[in-house]
């Protein structure tokens, strides 16, 4: 067994690489650390198994709950694939994580609060990757919700020690907005393009790169105070608008990972984004994709 331990968000969690036998009965080691090479800056010594936020099992040996203990809840399209979700009797959850040719990648078993899950991985290199990042994504958003951990789709952006955070429904440009800071703003560095985590501390918001970005292969484990978040509208002419709490709200909800169907969870999720709401200005960019919506947007939010 190859055990591992990773820092993200400063929340540790370790993951168990299990042997598993191949044709002639044999046990051989095929999944490892090559499947996560976004999480090497991340890498951390071991703690106590009570400090960890959540342990991942991956055994290709594990099958699926048989069918008269589980029951079905919902198939989703995640955008580059299809997840199929089945309640547990236990109160835990089954995930089957398939990629964009509905191939089946993972097989992800939960308890009920995500801190004890196990995974089997399944196909070429490229399935496994895939399926053994996405399980953890899954655990990490939802295990997230008892400690005011959100894990949401944004692209990030620091300057002055405070970071940026830009929502948008997918092709609408936050990522090329993010780019423009970068180009036009002095003093700014990507901290993520896709999926940075929001941090409750003391009631203090903060904002963290991680393990996954999206399309931009940016995993900086680094830390900033959360400055604002903006939703990008494409619009013919460059305002900013600063929303009023309840609309703030019902922007921000649908960026973050959730489960609506587990009300605890989903409850704790929009406790954790009120907390936000209260602490962070929240923001409308409608705006055209150049250099003037970033300097005017750089000027109304920034700290």
């Amino acid at each position: 067994m190859l055990t591992y331990y990773f820092n993200i968000a400063e929340h540790t969690i370790r993951i168990d690489f299990l042997p598993s036998a191949n044709a002639e009965g044999q046990q051989v080691q095929r999944n490892d650390m090559r499947l996560l090479p976004s999480f090497v800056s991340f890498a951390t010594n071991p703690c106590a198994e009570d400090e960890l936020f959540f342990h991942l099992t991956v055994d290709d040996a594990l099958r699926p709950v048989s069918k008269e203990h589980r029951e079905r809840i919902r198939k989703f399209d995640t955008g580059n694939g299809e997840t199929v979700v089945d309640l547990i009797d236990d109160g835990g959850y089954q995930y089957i994580i398939k990629d964009i040719k509905s191939a089946e990648c993972a097989l992800l078993l939960s308890n009920k609060d995500f801190t004890e899950c196990r995974c089997a991985l399944n196909g070429n290199y490229n399935m496994r990757s895939f399926g053994l990042n996405n399980a953890l994504m899954l655990i990490f958003a939802f295990a997230g919700s008892r400690q005011d951990t959100l894990l949401i789709h944004a692209s990030l952006v620091r300057q002055n020690g405070y970071g940026y955070a830009f929502t948008a429904k997918s092709g609408t440009g936050k990522s090329t907005h993010v780019s423009l800071w970068l180009r036009h703003i002095p003093g700014c560095d990507l901290m993520n393009d896709d999926n940075p985590i929001v941090r409750i501390i003391d009631g203090q918001p903060y904002i963290y790169g991680g393990p996954w970005s999206g399309k931009t292969p940016c995993y900086r484990n680094v830390k900033a105070r959360l400055g604002a978040i903006t939703r990008i509208d494409r619009a013919p002419a460059n305002s900013v608008d600063r929303l009023a709490p309840i609309d703030a709200f019902a922007s921000l909800l649908p960026s973050c990972s959730s489960m609506k169907w587990d009300e605890d969870i989903f409850r704790r999720i929009c406790n954790t984004v009120t907390k936000i709401v209260e602490t962070t200005p929240i923001y409308t960019l409608h705006c055209l994709p150049n250099k003037e919506a970033a300097i005017l947007c750089n000027k109304t939010i920034s700290r």
